[in-house]
């Protein structure tokens, strides 16, 4: 269960991420507001996940799966620049992310 909240979290984390771009400076009012919920709702999320799971596995997965979705996120909507070394690499960021997962202990 501690490990779906942290994936949960790291989609949350993709959110916000998009949302801040998204707010312009927090210039822009829907956007900033989700900022503030996806944000909360991440940080509170892997604030619990963290009572059962080690802190390094957990954050390296939460982080990972932020970056990789933000990435995907702004290639596929935001126009972001597509290029095979990109893609090649967040491969590998989504293979850390599950051996990262698959080494993480419980208490």
């Amino acid at each position: 269960m501690a490990w779906l909240l942290v994936v949960v979290a790291g989609f949350l984390e993709t959110g916000f991420a998009v949302c801040l771009k998204l707010s312009h400076g927090f210039t822009r009012l829907w956007p900033t507001v989700a900022f503030c919920v996806f944000a909360l709702g991440s940080f509170g999320l892997l604030t619990l996940s963290l009572k059962k799971l080690d802190v390094g596995p957990a954050y390296a997965v939460w982080t990972g799966i932020g970056a990789a979705g933000t990435a995907i996120y702004g290639m596929i909507f935001l126009d972001d620049l597509v290029s095979t070394l990109k893609i090649v690499s967040i491969s590998f960021v989504i293979v850390g992310v599950i051996g990262l997962q698959l080494s993480g202990s419980s208490h």
